[in-house]
């Protein structure tokens, strides 16, 4: 499932917002749709939109070609400020941004060589995740019991990333072992993305899913149905708190209170180690339409008030471990997150 693909100097993104009932695509051949992109999340999911910003930024690039250099330097920086104010909580927009600005650090570069460079740069970025997204799995399977009921609350599949998937990477990778029984799909409310995206995956792989509302956790917890939560990550701080979907905390209590492991699984690039606690995680607030509506049909009063952030943070203590590309974490994570980043690990 390729969800984001750079060709002939533009940008596809499959169109999430409009899945399943539609598969359509948004051509993007300048930064600020790809901006725009991002920010009405057409392309969502921590990964996939350090991706498309990478490309974002490659776009801008072709776009003032023809500038002197000293001017077209500073268009770039200015591009990749505009996409990085697109969203405030996934460290990998920032992350992919400023490894692609680190391409301009290098004087009397001609223009032409920085487009290139930073097209190869953005490519590295894409293959990258791939690749980490299948370490992933191939490490996360490990820890997923035979006959599994596996829950897993939002979208942190092959749309979410540059395919493959983090928490969908481990599960598709189990699957593929004969280990899974069940996946169990939160709806993920407001905007569905369990039910419209995660379910949509799951049924495209053959893989065996149940989509549940998210009200329903606790009780399939109470009836033995799941051996163990996965999910993705938008920012995980030094200590291990885990900022994710909106809802996500509430199933960590959840499975912490059923004695039920609960992991994350994210690439090193979801890794904000300049934050000690979750506390100083930025927490995006979205637009109260999204949780009065749906589609185009009210389902709350209009004048009703609305508080909507998209993002919850889960405190380190109820994760039981952190699914990286470089290996599995576990506790105490002040200490092993940062020795995983020295390579100690």
């Amino acid at each position: 499932m390729e969800a984001i693909k750079f060709t002939e100097g533009k940008l596809i993104l499959l169109d999430q917002t409009k899945l399943p009932i539609d598969v359509s695509f948004v051509e993007c051949n300048d930064f600020m749709c790809v901006a725009q992109a991002i920010k009405e999340m057409k392309v969502r999911g921590a990964p996939a939109i350090g991706v498309a910003a990478a490309y974002g930024l490659v776009l801008a690039a072709y776009e003032y070609k023809n500038l002197p250099q000293k001017e077209f330097l500073t268009k770039i920086r200015e591009a990749a400020t505009v996409l990085k104010e697109t969203r405030p909580t996934a460290v990998n927009l920032f992350w992919a941004l400023n490894r692609m600005l680190k391409v301009l650090e290098k004087e009397d570069i001609l223009v032409k060589d920085i487009i290139e460079k930073l097209e190869i740069e953005a490519q590295k970025i894409h293959e990258e995740d791939l690749a980490m997204n299948k370490k992933i799995g191939e490490l996360g399977q490990e820890l997923i019991p035979h006959d599994a009921g596996i829950l897993t609350h939002c979208n942190a599949g092959a749309l979410a990333t540059a395919g493959f998937g983090t928490a969908l990477g481990v599960i598709r990778a189990a699957y593929q072992q004969g280990k899974v029984k069940m996946v169990y799909v939160d709806e993920t409310r407001p905007l569905l993305q369990g039910a419209r995206l995660t379910a949509y995956e799951l049924l495209a792989d053959g893989i065996p899913v149940t989509l549940i509302s998210d009200n329903m956790a606790a009780y399939l917890m109470q009836q033995g149905k799941i051996n163990c939560v996965i999910v993705g990550a938008d920012r995980i701080a030094a200590n291990g708190d885990t900022a994710n979907k909106i809802g996500t905390y509430g199933v960590a209590v959840l499975a912490h209170y059923h004695n039920i492991p609960f992991y994350v699984a994210a690439p090193t690039s979801t890794l904000d180690l300049s934050l000690k606690t979750g506390k100083e995680i930025p927490i995006e607030e979205r637009n109260p339409l999204e949780v009065k509506k749906i589609g185009d049909v009210w389902i709350a009063p209009k004048e009703v008030n609305v508080y909507n952030p998209a993002f919850d943070v889960t405190p380190h203590q109820l994760i039981s471990a952190i699914i990286t590309d470089q290996g599995i974490i576990k506790p105490d994570y002040s200490i092993n997150l940062k020795r995983m980043v020295s390579n100690e690990l």
